[in-house]
């Protein structure tokens, strides 16, 4: 069972990576560093998922993060992909310029 006292810390700890994962995908241009941001805060959901599973004294905290994690893997490899595959092609790497998938 996790210490009361440390809980609303991780909360707080998983709210304050959220928001530097979601300003730095609102502010970026950078397709790599808008990735980077985003599993961010995927892993700041990760830590409250965990932290309110310890704190409930359950394992569903634990499970929800391995799914996250895996939707994670998987939205890596597509987005590498599509920065690689971008990156071949000779196009200048800009979130604002790839909003439109053409070529």
């Amino acid at each position: 069972m996790l210490n009361p006292n440390l809980f609303p810390f991780l909360l707080g700890l998983a709210a304050f990576l959220f928001t530097v994962g979601a300003m730095g995908v609102l502010i970026r241009r950078n397709p790599i560093v808008v990735f980077m941001c985003i599993e961010l805060m995927l892993n700041a959901a990760n830590v409250a998922l965990v932290a309110y599973g310890r704190f409930l004294n359950s394992e569903e905290g634990q499970i929800f993060a391995f799914m996250v994690i895996v939707v994670a893997a998987a939205e890596v490899v597509v987005g590498l992909a599509l920065i690689t595959q971008i990156f071949r092609l000779g196009r200048e790497l800009d979130v604002d310029d790839l909003s439109e998938m053409k070529e």
